[in-house]
């Protein structure tokens, strides 16, 4: 990892395969969709200050203490994060530098960075995804001049868009979604319409060429570091797509920043769902691909254009099944299950599925299987290449999770 040395430990978890992609970073290679895409939203924020180019190795500390994740929180767990080991591990969120740029003064800003996270496996979830995190705060004694002139800038810009939208707003205060009892009501009312204007107009932005009638919805959220909280959503292909989750900043994450006096919003989105509607990408794992017919699509195309994607094939698939018995009450959980099929067959596959499931009624022993679809993206694979990998898949998930295979 940089040539610096960590100890590992018991909470170790992080695995060869991603680590092999550690500092690939796909957001800085120009002409490649991620890049396009942070360089679009960075132009609908051209007074913030930019950091994309934090170390992906951060303590536990960053990634969840400093941001008020309580201890039992999912997030934390080794099915669902990657560990180096018990201090240090790989962030799961662009949020793990939040306080690190509000303590060097910074009011506004963008963070854009890969993060991890262990998830299924299917054509829009893999380990490794990008995050870009906006965040903005104000003087509490000027919040509503500050917002207000922030607003009418970015309406006169937005009168130049030929889009409409249409936008489905019915979240309340709420005692499931509460204000923070620092701020007064009338403050957190102004950073709330500065927050859900500025991303209306971003999405109205980025959607314009894609969707003339764009319709959002905004539902309530949660998230420990702001409240109250927010997802917004766009309907797409006949169902509502999440675009991101946002909220009223944490005030102890602020103090701590020594920014006591004042008040914002921050937002997260993830880059790669974005572009997969935008460039009509169907497959996640397109975006690491280093085949020239994929790259060469974007690169003669300036960062103001979106080009869709054109398929230059598909390949066959190669399926293979994998069954297996649990124990009576054995722990069981289907990433950890994911993350040895990707150690052993990394891009080659494209989907996991289970297909079916039963309890003995002798034995109270549950049985599972999986199905596996192998498939490369840019070369036809052969059965006896796929067999080596199934049975290499079968050896490390029988001695890894304890299961017995049938």
């Amino acid at each position: 990892m940089k040539g610096i040395p960590y100890e590992l430990d018991e909470q170790t978890n992080v695995t060869p395969t991603v680590l092999s992609k550690l500092f690939r970073k796909l957001h800085l290679q120009p002409h490649h969709p991620l890049f396009i895409l942070r360089k679009q939203i960075e132009s609908y924020f051209p007074h913030f200050s930019y950091f994309n180019t934090f170390n992906p190795i951060v303590t536990v500390q960053q990634n969840f203490d400093d941001l008020g994740f309580p201890k039992d929180h999912p997030g934390r767990n080794k099915t669902d994060s990657y560990y180096i080991n018990k201090q240090i591990m790989l962030r799961t969120h662009t949020s793990a530098h939040q306080l690190e740029v509000f303590r060097k003064g910074n009011n506004k800003f963008l963070i854009s960075a890969d993060v991890y996270r262990r998830d299924e496996i299917d054509s829009s979830h893999y380990p490794i995804f990008h995050q870009m995190e906006g965040a903005q705060i104000f003087n509490m004694n000027n919040a509503e001049q500050e917002t207000l002139d922030d607003i009418r800038y970015v309406t006169l810009l937005d009168s130049t868009l030929s889009v409409r939208e249409e936008v489905y707003d019915d979240t309340r205060i709420s005692e499931s979604n509460p204000t923070q009892s620092c701020h007064p009501l009338e403050q957190v009312d102004l950073i709330i319409r500065h927050l859900k204007f500025s991303l209306n107009s971003l999405v109205k932005k980025l959607f314009m060429h894609h969707d003339k009638n764009l319709k959002i919805r905004w539902i309530d959220g949660y998230f420990p570091f702001t409240s109250p909280s927010w997802e917004m959503e766009i309907f797409f292909k006949g169902k509502w797509l999440e675009i991101c989750g946002c909220g009223v900043i944490k005030q102890n994450i602020l103090n701590n920043a020594g920014q006591n006096d004042k008040i914002g919003w921050a937002f997260g989105l993830g880059l790669e769902r974005i572009a997969m509607v935008l460039f009509d990408i169907p497959d996640i794992r397109l975006f690491w691909s280093q085949d020239k017919r994929f790259l060469d699509q974007f690169n003669n195309f300036n960062h103001n254009e979106i080009i869709k994607f054109q398929p230059f094939s598909k390949f066959p698939s190669c399926i293979k099944d994998m069954s297996f018995w649990l124990d009576k009450n054995q722990d069981f959980h289907e990433n950890n299950f994911c993350e040895i099929i990707r150690n052993v067959a990394e891009d080659l596959v494209e989907d996991v599925k289970l297909v079916d499931e039963f309890v003995h009624p002798k034995t109270k022993k549950k049985s599972l299987c999986y199905r596996i679809n192998y498939r490369s993206m840019d070369r036809s694979v052969t059965n006896e290449e796929i067999n080596k990998i199934q049975e290499k898949v079968r050896i490390d998930v029988e001695a890894k999770l304890n299961v017995t295979l049938r």
